[in-house]
């Protein structure tokens, strides 16, 4: 079974910028699409961006693009979410979740990730 771990979750001031990891235990995340999603209480959760297996296609939900960066480095079987430009709305749990088939649109969907990380907090103060 596929274990993600994410980590990099901590209190930061608005403006500030926070890189979150994705990690594998026993498993190569070269082989998966690797989508980022954020929850808060009460809200569904939310898709981020995710990241082509290579590495050079991602894609991104239109409230964090151009503030966040997605990337993969399949050497170190990791993938991250550079967040900059951070706004408390961005305060949320963020999760990392793995995909055997996704691409375009699909990826954007929470049904198309089979193994999913418990997740980091990201608290974004004004």
């Amino acid at each position: 079974q596929v274990q993600l771990v994410e980590s990099g979750g901590r209190l930061v001031q608005a403006g500030a910028s926070l890189r979150l990891s994705c990690t594998a235990s026993g498993h190569t995340l070269s082989t998966d699409v690797i989508g980022w999603f954020r929850q808060t209480p009460g809200k569904e959760r939310e898709f981020v961006g995710a990241i082509s297996r290579s590495g050079t296609t991602t894609y991104y939900a239109d409230s964090v693009k151009g503030r966040f960066t997605i990337s993969r480095d399949n050497a170190e079987n990791t993938v991250y979410l550079q967040m900059n430009g951070l706004k408390p709305e961005d305060t949320a749990v963020y999760a990392c979740a793995a995909s055997s088939f996704c691409s375009g649109s699909r990826c954007y969907r929470e049904y198309e990730y089979y193994s999913w990380g418990q997740g980091t907090q990201v608290t974004v103060s004004s």
